[in-house]
């Protein structure tokens, strides 16, 4: 870019976001070995400022510049959402170099900045706060911290996506709280970079950072869950329970279930491993079932590409009475189990809607689902596409406390019952919705359904589950 102004920084501009290089007050640091220059980024909260702006500071881990989490505006984004309250927030780190633009390899390294190093940078700090930060005095400007468990990271392959953009597959080693540590494969998208779409478990003797093209290199635990907001969500299918305990399914075709979000099909081929449900999953960008058939090992035939407005037209058109046309213009193909895409898809016919889908847009803070979702004649034709025992399962990451009061309105106008599961993790919640009333109750309900989930989910989710 070119020269700043004196005055470039003195006030807030709401989602401003600039980079410019800086002279490196330590180029002899252990910790930085790249030299005289740092990058430093400023990014401006979208969000009105307090009286008092408040400025954060925070420092790029070592060996993780050029991940996008810390080499792009998305990821600037994330990070500030990720600390409340701040209005502005600095990063600061190693110019990412030419030879590791794509990030590679990654290893902990074993010196990271300390307190003395930031101790340099305050001047900076100061001379990038805006003015009113200095209303009563010389204000605090802290250095925030980032901590994930990842200790090791390989890049495996880069893919882009004519609807999600670029997306990575990268293999990780974690912690996992006890001695041993993990190895998971994982799918990212640039969009969103601080958010992983797709996590499983790489088993015993995979061979870290392997394509999908040698399946005895990588091999996945795709019958346990490693997110558990996806744990979640198949807790929420107990509530379809009662209804296969009152039907006998003997030359009775199976439950179907619709799944809105792909990714790289983790929640897909835990359905597939432990229950012979009619599947269909619908993915926006044909890209990304490429991926998951190929570094995720998502069984061939068991989704298809949609485009999501597609999708919101077919349902629109049910909400109308118009179900033929409605079909013959969304492009979707089933399950090679499901001979005719009109008896999956016809009035009352889904059993199960599970809906994870994310905003594609950082600004709007780490969301889902996204707000056009959150929409009365969208639910309405969600309802008319179930069954009359049908429900409707929805991740939900609240941006904030306005519009989850939102979703639960909507919802609770168009169906019978709302259940809730907070996942615990302090971002998603669950939420499932029915279309006739069931009176489940958690602690005294057993049903199949159930029993099997028990086994290999964590029960904290089945006995979670509360009614609205």
């Amino acid at each position: 870019m070119g020269a700043l102004n004196n005055d470039t920084f003195e006030t807030l501009v709401p989602s401003r976001f600039i980079s410019f290089s800086f002279p490196n007050p330590d180029p002899h640091h252990p910790a930085n070995p790249h030299g005289d220059f740092l990058r430093v980024a400023v990014l401006d909260s979208p969000l009105l400022a307090a009286s008092v702006p408040k400025c954060a500071a925070l420092l790029a881990p070592k060996g993780r510049e050029p991940d996008w989490i810390f080499s792009t505006e998305q990821g600037h984004f994330q990070l500030l959402f990720n600390s409340p309250g701040v209005s502005r927030l600095v990063l600061i780190g190693d110019p990412p170099q030419a030879n590791d633009s794509s990030c590679a390899v990654y290893m902990r390294p074993k010196h990271e900045y300390g307190v003395s190093y930031q101790e340099k940078l305050t001047p900076l700090l100061f001379a990038l706060a805006p003015k009113e930060a200095f209303r009563y005095g010389v204000p605090d400007i802290p250095f925030i911290s980032y901590e994930d468990n990842v200790i090791r990271r390989v890049s495996v392959a880069y893919y882009a996506g004519q609807i999600v953009g670029d997306m990575v597959v990268e293999d990780v080693e974690i912690e996992t709280g006890s001695p041993a540590t993990q190895l998971r494969r994982r799918l990212r998208f640039k969009r969103m970079p601080n958010l992983v779409q797709t996590a499983v478990r790489l088993l015993p003797g995979a061979q870290i950072g392997k394509s999908g093209s040698d399946s005895t290199l990588f091999r996945l635990e795709t019958g346990v869950m490693t997110q558990s907001y996806l744990e979640a969500m198949a807790a929420g299918l107990s509530l379809l329970g009662p209804w296969l305990e009152n039907n006998d399914l003997s030359g009775v075709s199976p439950p179907r279930v619709l799944c809105l979000g792909v990714g790289g099909g983790a929640l897909l081929m835990f359905l597939c491993a432990w229950f012979e449900f009619d599947l269909l999953g619908i993915e926006a960008d044909e890209a990304v079932l490429t991926v998951a058939r190929r570094y995720f090992g998502l069984t061939e035939g068991i989704c298809s590409s949609s485009v999501a407005s597609e999708v919101a037209r077919f349902w629109a058109g049910l909400d109308r009475g118009n179900k033929v046309d409605s079909l013959e213009n969304t492009g979707i193909s089933c399950n090679s189990k499901i001979d005719d895409k009109t008896r999956f898809l016809s009035n009352c016919c889904v059993h199960v809607i599970m809906v994870d889908l994310d905003s594609s847009d950082a600004r709007n803070g780490l969301s889902a689902p996204p707000l056009e979702f959150v929409d009365v004649s969208v639910l309405q034709a969600a309802r008319l596409v179930l069954h009359e025992d049908g429900i409707l399962v929805v991740n939900v990451i609240p941006p904030s406390n306005a519009f989850y009061l939102r979703i639960l309105t909507e919802l609770k106008g168009v169906f019978s019952e709302l259940y809730e599961i907070d996942v615990g993790n302090g971002e998603n919640y669950v939420l499932i919705a029915t279309v006739s009333p069931i009176g489940f109750d958690a602690r005294g309900s057993r049903n199949r359904v159930a029993d099997k989930l028990k086994m290999v989910i964590e029960g904290r989710y089945l006995e979670g589950i509360r009614r609205l």
